[in-house]
């Protein structure tokens, strides 16, 4: 199995681990940011419980006003609440609350709060005379809870980047793929011409010529310049938008394996059928359809080393859709490589470069605006792929 521009996967899977690193190494540090000015907090708060308690044994009116002024002023950021030892509520500190609350709702938001201070942090006991106690309890600040949640919203925002890296490269990419496809039907349709036009011209001579008279070789020729005509169509058709008509799909379906029947091995069987009526149409571009049809079929004779049967089924899939499903008898696809089959350069062969799949799939995905799928495969019993096209 060869698989072309098989460095993108590694491209892209660089660009998720730088970014994992980015973040890993963002939240790493902003972590240690976040407990250092946890501890710092802490030590506030620690500060402003034994400002409390030095207050009521001051010795001086100065030493109370220097405490009040440059300890328990200082803490303009921390939300505290101090109790007594029965919880009751003495005072509190840096706490938001709603105009116009009543005592009661002040109470009940002050309670909820102690309750979630609880969660973050112990609080911090002040002793006081007699084995009586205090309780300050106090939860993070503004600024320390937004830099407790930066790192993952900045970790969203890097994985973000990382997407649309991602996304740009991956459409970087299939420009550049259909630049290649372009480029190439292009130039095989205009290399086709020349020798189209000769081997026409040995037509001509030998149609009119008698000694070829009643040769049945001529008709042949005549067959596969045709065929060459149909194929330089097709080259031609890619990277334009192919013109699209309501054609009898079953119709349009058995003309392309009675071409096949006669140019692969006789001993693969064909069978068609429909289970809706002979007249339904869907919009199709015949040459390229056929086109699809021929590379999905070779690669079930090949899968089947030239010996097996390959069943072609239309149905109906409600009012707007009908599905082609071709089953063949081959060896299967494993499970792992469902997802590869169609892309450019997959083949199990020795020889080949693995774009039949593909070019059939962009046909009917981008070109017909349909679906081609594996619709299921089993190692050693068969392979059946879906087209779903638009009636």
């Amino acid at each position: 199995m060869i698989l072309i521009y098989s460095q993108k996967n590694r491209i892209k899977l660089l660009v998720v681990i730088f970014a994992l690193i980015i973040g890993a190494a963002t939240i790493t540090y902003t972590n240690i940011l976040v407990s250092k000015l946890s501890e710092s907090e802490r030590e506030l708060v620690q500060l402003y419980a034994k400002g409390l308690r030095y207050m009521i044994n001051a010795p001086s009116d100065d030493n109370i006003v220097f405490i009040e002024q440059e300890i328990l002023s200082a803490n303009q950021t921390v939300p505290v609440i101090l109790t007594d030892e029965y919880e009751n509520i003495l005072d509190t500190k840096n706490i938001n609350f709603p105009e116009n609350i009543s005592e009661d709702k002040k109470k009940q938001l002050l309670q909820r709060e102690i309750t979630k201070m609880k969660e973050q942090h112990d609080p911090v006991v002040v002793p006081w005379a007699e084995g009586s106690v205090n309780y300050v309890f106090y939860k993070d600040s503004a600024l320390l809870s937004q830099l407790r949640y930066y790192p993952y919203v900045q970790l969203v925002v890097i994985a973000c980047f990382a997407l649309i890296a991602y996304f740009a490269f991956s459409y970087s990419r299939r420009a550049e793929q259909n630049r290649v496809w372009v480029g190439l039907a292009k130039e095989t349709a205009h290399q086709l011409g020349t020798p189209l036009s000769s081997l026409m011209a040995w037509y001509e001579y030998m149609k009119t010529s008698p000694k070829f008279e009643k040769e049945p070789i001529v008709a042949e020729l005549w067959k596969d310049i045709r065929r060459l005509e149909v194929i330089t169509e097709r080259f031609s058709n890619i990277g334009s938008v192919p013109l699209l008509r309501d054609e009898n799909i079953l119709q349009v379906t058995q003309n392309a394996i009675n071409y096949l029947q006669n140019r692969i091995s006789s001993k693969v069987a064909f069978s068609i059928e429909a289970d809706f009526p002979a007249e339904i149409t869907a919009k199709v571009n015949v040459s390229l359809f056929d086109w699809v049809i021929e590379n999905i079929c070779k690669n079930a004779v090949d899968a089947m080393e030239g010996r097996g049967s390959i069943a072609l089924r239309l149905s109906l899939l409600g009012k707007s859709y009908i599905a082609l499903d071709i089953a063949d008898t081959g060896k299967g696809i494993p499970k792992s490589k469902m997802d590869s089959v169609f892309l450019p350069g997959y083949t199990t062969k020795k020889r080949g470069w693995g774009l039949g799949l593909a070019l059939a799939k962009r046909i009917i995905d981008n070109y017909h605006q349909g679906k081609l799928t594996v619709k299921s495969s089993e190692i050693g019993k068969g392979t059946t792929f879906r087209i779903v096209l638009n009636r």
